[in-house]
């Protein structure tokens, strides 16, 4: 009997992106799946349509509304919270999956007796243009997550059931993610990747992600609420630990996407 999967977006003002990231989620080649989208209180008429019709269209989606806009966190947790699979995905409403993205987790998860599981992830512009990649790390431990988050979201899988419990983002209106996946890997020692690229990551401009090197309160204050650390120690780390990692994946980052885009260009 296969494991339901129950994938969670959170969705705020995305009529432009939303229908894309739901076809996605919906054309898995692993069927068994739930979708529940947090809808953060859009204003926008078109993104409320759209989620009406998917929630009519197919049975496995389910909508919930959240009476005020309280940020990705307390959506993505409205989603946890009414989860019913052994297995909890994560994709946001600008991103996409590549079909076969499930299946192939779950069967890496089974083969490795992993507990969270990533992958590697193509870059796309506002519109949906290719123009660089992510490659994760095999193995992500927790020391190496104490330095900056290694987990792409849109890709991360968790097994409640090897955990023994389902694990909630903390309340941080940014860098919410990076705050789960330290918690995760903290009980279960380490995360396993996929090196191959298995989503679309879509950069927007003003987008949260563009500007986390400048969001120096938000990164110490996952060292603070998530890990205990005093306001000090907190600092400490980020410009010791963090700055220097995050210049380097930028730098890695570049360097991969160049190759990547060379090689595409070549075939």
């Amino acid at each position: 009997m296969k494991e339901l999967v129950s994938v969670i977006m959170p969705t705020y003002n995305a009529s432009r992106y939303v229908a894309d990231s739901i076809e996605s989620v919906l054309n898995q080649t692993y069927e068994h799946l739930e979708l529940l989208i947090a809808d953060d209180n859009s204003t926008d008429e078109e993104t409320l349509r759209l989620l009406a019709y998917y929630e009519e269209k197919d049975e496995r989606v389910k909508v919930f509304r959240l009476k005020e806009n309280s940020g990705p966190g307390v959506a993505l947790n409205t989603g946890i919270s009414a989860a019913k699979g052994r297995y909890i995905a994560f994709c946001d409403s600008d991103d996409r999956w590549m079909p076969d993205k499930l299946e192939r987790q779950l069967a890496y998860m089974r083969q490795e007796g992993c507990a969270l599981c990533c992958s590697s992830y193509i870059i796309c512009n506002s519109d949906g243009k290719e123009c660089g990649i992510c490659i994760a790390p095999e193995t992500i431990t927790y020391k190496m997550m104490l330095k900056d988050n290694k987990v792409g979201c849109l890709t991360a899988i968790y097994d409640t059931q090897l955990l023994g419990e389902k694990y909630y983002m903390p309340t941080l209106r940014k860098r919410q993610d990076w705050g789960l996946f330290l918690k995760i890997i903290k009980k279960c020692k380490q995360a396993k990747a996929i090196t191959a690229p298995l989503a679309y990551y879509r950069i927007r401009q003003g987008s949260v992600s563009q500007s986390k090197i400048y969001l120096i309160k938000y990164n110490a204050r996952v060292y603070q609420e998530v890990l205990g650390f005093s306001t000090i120690k907190s600092y400490i780390y980020f410009f010791f630990l963090f700055l220097p990692c995050y210049g380097m994946k930028v730098m890695k980052k570049k360097i991969d996407s160049y190759r990547y885009l060379r090689e595409k260009r070549n075939i």
